[in-house]
Protein backbone atom coordinates (compact mmCIF):
# COMPACT_ATOMS: atom_id res chain seq x y z
CA UNK A 1 0.00 0.00 0.00
CA UNK A 2 0.56 3.72 -0.45
CA UNK A 3 0.75 5.03 2.99
CA UNK A 4 1.27 8.68 4.81
CA UNK A 5 2.75 8.86 8.29
CA UNK A 6 2.48 12.32 9.34
CA UNK A 7 5.49 13.26 12.69
CA UNK A 8 8.34 10.61 10.13
CA UNK A 9 10.80 11.85 12.06
CA UNK A 10 9.78 11.74 15.73
CA UNK A 11 10.04 8.76 17.79
CA UNK A 12 6.83 6.44 16.96
CA UNK A 13 6.43 7.93 13.33
CA UNK A 14 10.48 6.89 12.16
CA UNK A 15 9.91 3.20 13.52
CA UNK A 16 6.63 3.08 11.99
CA UNK A 17 8.16 3.82 8.58
CA UNK A 18 11.09 1.86 8.84
CA UNK A 19 8.19 -1.18 9.59
CA UNK A 20 6.08 -0.40 6.75
CA UNK A 21 9.58 -0.04 4.08
CA UNK A 22 10.46 -3.20 5.56
CA UNK A 23 6.97 -5.45 4.56
CA UNK A 24 6.60 -4.15 1.03
CA UNK A 25 5.33 -0.63 1.25
CA UNK A 26 5.27 2.76 -0.03
CA UNK A 27 5.44 5.25 2.69
CA UNK A 28 5.32 9.40 2.40
CA UNK A 29 6.61 11.01 5.42
CA UNK A 30 6.08 14.24 6.64
CA UNK A 31 7.64 16.35 9.38
CA UNK A 32 8.19 19.77 10.24
CA UNK A 33 10.91 19.34 12.25
CA UNK A 34 10.50 22.01 14.80
CA UNK A 35 12.64 22.60 17.70
CA UNK A 36 10.56 21.55 20.55
CA UNK A 37 12.92 19.27 21.17
CA UNK A 38 17.16 19.36 19.29
CA UNK A 39 15.92 18.47 15.82
CA UNK A 40 19.44 16.71 15.50
CA UNK A 41 18.28 13.23 16.64
CA UNK A 42 15.05 14.03 14.12
CA UNK A 43 17.63 14.31 11.16
CA UNK A 44 19.43 10.89 12.38
CA UNK A 45 15.86 8.91 12.81
CA UNK A 46 15.07 10.47 9.40
CA UNK A 47 18.66 9.41 7.89
CA UNK A 48 17.52 5.35 8.62
CA UNK A 49 15.00 5.67 5.85
CA UNK A 50 15.47 8.50 3.78
CA UNK A 51 17.13 7.33 1.17
CA UNK A 52 15.07 4.12 0.91
CA UNK A 53 13.57 3.89 -3.36
CA UNK A 54 10.31 3.74 -1.66
CA UNK A 55 10.19 6.86 0.83
CA UNK A 56 9.48 10.28 0.05
CA UNK A 57 9.78 12.87 2.59
CA UNK A 58 8.33 15.99 2.90
CA UNK A 59 9.14 19.00 5.05
CA UNK A 60 5.79 20.64 5.63
CA UNK A 61 3.77 22.05 8.54
CA UNK A 62 0.26 20.52 9.60
CA UNK A 63 -0.84 24.16 10.10
CA UNK A 64 -0.02 24.57 6.18
CA UNK A 65 -3.87 24.08 4.65
CA UNK A 66 -2.27 24.43 1.06
CA UNK A 67 0.84 22.12 1.45
CA UNK A 68 -1.22 19.78 3.13
CA UNK A 69 -3.52 19.91 0.61
CA UNK A 70 -1.41 19.41 -1.63
CA UNK A 71 0.43 16.58 -0.21
CA UNK A 72 -2.62 14.40 0.10
CA UNK A 73 -3.88 15.21 -4.23
CA UNK A 74 -0.29 14.17 -5.75
CA UNK A 75 0.24 11.49 -3.43
CA UNK A 76 -2.93 10.33 -2.86
CA UNK A 77 -2.72 7.64 0.14
CA UNK A 78 -4.91 4.50 0.39
CA UNK A 79 -4.26 5.02 4.46
CA UNK A 80 -2.66 7.75 6.97
CA UNK A 81 -1.32 7.13 10.26
CA UNK A 82 -1.42 11.08 11.90
CA UNK A 83 1.64 10.69 14.63
CA UNK A 84 2.59 14.83 14.10
CA UNK A 85 1.80 16.62 17.20
CA UNK A 86 3.15 19.07 19.78
CA UNK A 87 3.68 16.55 22.55
CA UNK A 88 4.08 17.00 26.81
CA UNK A 89 1.91 17.94 29.01
CA UNK A 90 4.09 20.09 30.65
CA UNK A 91 4.57 22.37 28.07
CA UNK A 92 1.05 22.82 27.26
CA UNK A 93 0.36 24.63 30.17
CA UNK A 94 3.38 27.27 29.61
CA UNK A 95 2.74 27.00 25.85
CA UNK A 96 -0.68 26.30 25.45
CA UNK A 97 -1.80 28.05 22.11
CA UNK A 98 0.93 25.74 20.01
CA UNK A 99 -1.31 23.18 20.73
CA UNK A 100 -4.37 24.53 19.03
CA UNK A 101 -2.29 25.03 15.89
CA UNK A 102 -0.80 21.58 16.08
CA UNK A 103 -3.13 19.34 17.11
CA UNK A 104 -6.35 20.74 16.44
CA UNK A 105 -5.91 23.22 13.33
CA UNK A 106 -3.52 20.32 11.89
CA UNK A 107 -5.63 17.59 12.68
CA UNK A 108 -8.50 19.64 10.45
CA UNK A 109 -5.98 19.69 7.52
CA UNK A 110 -5.46 15.47 7.74
CA UNK A 111 -9.10 15.27 8.20
CA UNK A 112 -10.06 17.15 5.59
CA UNK A 113 -7.41 15.33 3.07
CA UNK A 114 -8.58 12.09 3.47
CA UNK A 115 -12.25 13.56 3.22
CA UNK A 116 -11.43 14.81 -0.09
CA UNK A 117 -8.83 11.95 -1.01
CA UNK A 118 -10.51 8.89 -0.65
CA UNK A 119 -8.23 7.36 2.05
CA UNK A 120 -9.74 4.46 3.02
CA UNK A 121 -8.39 4.11 7.14
CA UNK A 122 -7.22 7.46 9.62
CA UNK A 123 -5.58 5.91 11.95
CA UNK A 124 -3.73 8.57 14.91
CA UNK A 125 -2.12 8.87 17.54
CA UNK A 126 -4.66 9.57 21.12
CA UNK A 127 -3.31 9.59 24.41
CA UNK A 128 -3.54 8.09 28.10
CA UNK A 129 -3.69 11.46 29.18
CA UNK A 130 -7.47 11.90 27.86
CA UNK A 131 -8.03 9.79 31.32
CA UNK A 132 -7.63 12.95 32.87
CA UNK A 133 -9.21 12.58 36.21
CA UNK A 134 -10.32 9.09 35.88
CA UNK A 135 -9.48 6.96 38.94
CA UNK A 136 -11.06 3.33 38.30
CA UNK A 137 -8.24 1.64 37.05
CA UNK A 138 -7.40 -0.06 34.25
CA UNK A 139 -8.56 2.20 32.12
CA UNK A 140 -10.91 1.37 29.57
CA UNK A 141 -11.98 3.13 26.32
CA UNK A 142 -15.37 1.71 27.44
CA UNK A 143 -15.13 4.77 30.32
CA UNK A 144 -16.22 8.19 29.79
CA UNK A 145 -13.13 10.74 29.27
CA UNK A 146 -14.59 14.08 30.10
CA UNK A 147 -12.21 15.25 32.13
CA UNK A 148 -8.81 16.48 30.95
CA UNK A 149 -6.34 17.62 33.25
CA UNK A 150 -4.39 19.08 30.78
CA UNK A 151 -4.62 21.56 27.02
CA UNK A 152 -2.41 18.51 25.74
CA UNK A 153 -5.17 15.95 27.04
CA UNK A 154 -8.13 17.68 25.65
CA UNK A 155 -6.48 18.25 22.17
CA UNK A 156 -6.35 14.42 22.15
CA UNK A 157 -9.77 14.18 23.30
CA UNK A 158 -10.52 16.73 20.56
CA UNK A 159 -8.95 14.97 18.06
CA UNK A 160 -10.99 11.73 18.72
CA UNK A 161 -14.16 14.02 18.68
CA UNK A 162 -13.46 15.37 15.30
CA UNK A 163 -12.59 12.13 13.57
CA UNK A 164 -16.16 11.00 14.61
CA UNK A 165 -17.58 13.40 13.34
CA UNK A 166 -15.89 12.94 9.78
CA UNK A 167 -16.42 9.05 10.03
CA UNK A 168 -19.97 9.84 11.10
CA UNK A 169 -20.54 12.23 8.31
CA UNK A 170 -17.96 11.42 5.36
CA UNK A 171 -17.75 7.54 6.11
CA UNK A 172 -14.21 7.72 6.61
CA UNK A 173 -13.33 4.58 8.44
CA UNK A 174 -11.27 6.23 11.85
CA UNK A 175 -9.16 4.76 14.73
CA UNK A 176 -7.61 6.47 17.57
CA UNK A 177 -5.02 4.97 19.46
CA UNK A 178 -4.49 6.26 22.84
CA UNK A 179 -0.86 5.06 23.89
CA UNK A 180 0.82 4.88 27.28
CA UNK A 181 3.81 6.34 27.94
CA UNK A 182 6.24 5.29 25.22
CA UNK A 183 10.03 4.46 25.97
CA UNK A 184 12.77 2.88 23.70
CA UNK A 185 15.75 3.67 21.71
CA UNK A 186 14.99 7.15 19.22
CA UNK A 187 13.27 8.25 22.25
CA UNK A 188 12.56 11.52 22.59
CA UNK A 189 15.26 13.99 25.04
CA UNK A 190 12.00 15.60 26.57
CA UNK A 191 10.43 12.67 28.28
CA UNK A 192 11.90 10.73 31.54
CA UNK A 193 13.71 8.15 30.41
CA UNK A 194 16.28 10.39 28.62
CA UNK A 195 16.86 13.03 31.11
CA UNK A 196 17.21 10.10 33.73
CA UNK A 197 19.99 8.51 31.93
CA UNK A 198 22.06 11.55 31.15
CA UNK A 199 21.50 13.29 34.58
CA UNK A 200 22.57 10.20 36.26
CA UNK A 201 25.81 9.38 33.65
CA UNK A 202 26.59 12.93 34.76
CA UNK A 203 26.55 12.56 38.43
CA UNK A 204 23.73 15.34 38.57
CA UNK A 205 20.12 14.88 40.82
CA UNK A 206 16.84 13.81 39.02
CA UNK A 207 13.66 15.74 39.38
CA UNK A 208 10.95 12.98 40.98
CA UNK A 209 8.24 13.86 41.21
CA UNK A 210 4.53 12.97 42.98
CA UNK A 211 7.52 12.09 45.82
CA UNK A 212 8.05 8.36 43.52
CA UNK A 213 4.81 7.58 43.85
CA UNK A 214 3.74 7.33 40.42
CA UNK A 215 2.65 4.29 38.70
CA UNK A 216 3.50 4.40 34.70
CA UNK A 217 1.67 1.41 32.08
CA UNK A 218 5.42 1.79 30.62
CA UNK A 219 5.01 0.70 26.85
CA UNK A 220 8.02 -0.07 24.83
CA UNK A 221 8.65 1.17 21.08
CA UNK A 222 8.46 -2.57 19.30
CA UNK A 223 5.40 -2.82 21.20
CA UNK A 224 3.47 0.01 20.24
CA UNK A 225 4.47 0.03 16.24
CA UNK A 226 3.50 -3.48 15.96
CA UNK A 227 -0.02 -2.73 17.65
CA UNK A 228 -0.61 0.54 14.80
CA UNK A 229 0.76 -1.92 11.85
CA UNK A 230 -2.25 -4.44 13.25
CA UNK A 231 -4.83 -1.97 13.61
CA UNK A 232 -4.24 0.35 10.42
CA UNK A 233 -4.46 -3.18 8.26
CA UNK A 234 -8.12 -3.15 9.88
CA UNK A 235 -10.30 0.02 8.70
CA UNK A 236 -12.67 0.63 11.23
CA UNK A 237 -15.98 -0.91 11.43
CA UNK A 238 -18.90 0.35 12.90
CA UNK A 239 -20.69 -1.10 16.09
CA UNK A 240 -24.41 -2.27 14.83
CA UNK A 241 -25.03 -2.76 18.07
CA UNK A 242 -24.47 1.17 19.22
CA UNK A 243 -27.38 2.33 20.86
CA UNK A 244 -27.85 5.96 21.69
CA UNK A 245 -29.75 5.24 24.87
CA UNK A 246 -26.72 3.62 26.31
CA UNK A 247 -23.66 5.11 24.52
CA UNK A 248 -20.63 3.27 24.21
CA UNK A 249 -17.42 5.41 23.99
CA UNK A 250 -15.47 3.22 22.71
CA UNK A 251 -17.37 2.38 19.47
CA UNK A 252 -19.98 4.09 17.08
CA UNK A 253 -23.04 3.39 14.52
CA UNK A 254 -20.02 5.16 12.46
CA UNK A 255 -16.82 3.41 11.52
CA UNK A 256 -15.08 4.70 14.42
CA UNK A 257 -12.95 3.27 17.02
CA UNK A 258 -10.54 3.84 19.47
CA UNK A 259 -8.33 1.85 21.35
CA UNK A 260 -5.67 1.45 24.20
CA UNK A 261 -2.12 0.59 23.62
CA UNK A 262 -0.66 -0.03 27.21
CA UNK A 263 1.65 -2.37 28.76
CA UNK A 264 -1.16 -3.55 30.90
CA UNK A 265 1.57 -3.77 33.87
CA UNK A 266 1.97 -0.76 35.54
CA UNK A 267 5.49 0.04 37.36
CA UNK A 268 6.20 2.34 39.82
CA UNK A 269 8.21 5.02 38.98
CA UNK A 270 10.83 4.24 41.88
CA UNK A 271 11.02 0.45 39.86
CA UNK A 272 11.66 1.72 36.84
CA UNK A 273 14.22 3.77 37.94
CA UNK A 274 16.03 1.26 39.66
CA UNK A 275 15.53 -0.57 36.08
CA UNK A 276 17.76 2.02 34.76
CA UNK A 277 20.23 2.35 37.52
CA UNK A 278 21.00 -1.60 37.22
CA UNK A 279 20.83 -1.28 33.20
CA UNK A 280 23.60 1.69 33.70
CA UNK A 281 25.59 0.40 36.78
CA UNK A 282 25.16 3.40 38.53
CA UNK A 283 22.98 4.83 41.36
CA UNK A 284 20.66 7.65 40.61
CA UNK A 285 20.98 11.06 43.07
CA UNK A 286 17.23 11.86 43.72
CA UNK A 287 15.67 14.88 44.33
CA UNK A 288 11.78 14.22 45.33
CA UNK A 289 9.24 16.83 44.42
CA UNK A 290 5.86 17.16 44.83
CA UNK A 291 3.03 16.06 41.70
CA UNK A 292 3.32 18.42 38.96
CA UNK A 293 0.29 19.95 37.32
CA UNK A 294 -1.08 18.46 35.00
CA UNK A 295 0.12 15.19 35.84
CA UNK A 296 -1.89 12.12 37.12
CA UNK A 297 -0.46 9.95 39.56
CA UNK A 298 -1.60 6.59 37.96
CA UNK A 299 -2.07 4.85 34.62
CA UNK A 300 -2.80 1.20 33.56
CA UNK A 301 -4.12 0.12 30.14
CA UNK A 302 -6.97 -1.91 29.75
CA UNK A 303 -5.93 -3.50 26.82
CA UNK A 304 -9.24 -6.41 26.56
CA UNK A 305 -10.10 -5.05 22.64
CA UNK A 306 -6.68 -4.89 21.33
CA UNK A 307 -6.48 -8.94 22.82
CA UNK A 308 -10.02 -9.75 21.53
CA UNK A 309 -10.31 -8.10 18.09
CA UNK A 310 -6.17 -7.72 16.93
CA UNK A 311 -5.04 -11.27 18.83
CA UNK A 312 -1.96 -8.79 20.07
CA UNK A 313 -0.84 -7.68 23.73
CA UNK A 314 2.53 -5.65 24.12
CA UNK A 315 5.38 -8.19 25.87
CA UNK A 316 8.75 -5.84 26.49
CA UNK A 317 9.63 -5.81 30.38
CA UNK A 318 11.06 -2.54 31.64
CA UNK A 319 14.80 -4.97 31.91
CA UNK A 320 14.71 -5.56 28.01
CA UNK A 321 13.13 -2.62 27.12
CA UNK A 322 15.09 -0.34 29.35
CA UNK A 323 18.20 -2.08 28.64
CA UNK A 324 18.21 -1.89 24.98
CA UNK A 325 17.28 2.04 25.47
CA UNK A 326 20.87 1.94 27.47
CA UNK A 327 22.93 0.14 25.11
CA UNK A 328 21.26 2.25 22.17
CA UNK A 329 22.21 5.56 24.30
CA UNK A 330 25.57 4.95 25.09
CA UNK A 331 26.13 4.39 21.26
CA UNK A 332 24.25 7.16 20.38
CA UNK A 333 25.86 9.88 22.79
CA UNK A 334 29.22 7.89 23.11
CA UNK A 335 28.64 8.08 26.66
Amino acid sequence: MKILVTGAAGFIGSDLVLRLLERGDTVVGIDNHNDYYDPAIKEARLARHASHPRYTHLRIDLGDRRAIAAAFAEHRPQRVVNLAAQAGVRYSIENPLAYIDSNIVGFAHVLEGCRHNGVEHLVYASSSSVYGANTAMPFSVHDNVDHPLSLYAASKKANELMAHSYSHLYGLPTTGLRFFTVYGPWGRPDMALFKFAKAILDDKPIDVFNYGQHRRDFTYIDDIVEGVVRILDRPAPANPDWSGDRPDPGSSKAPWRVYNIGNNQPVALMDYIAALEEALGKVAKKNLLPLQAGDVPDTYANVDDLVEQFDYKPVTTIEDGIGRFVAWYRDYFKA
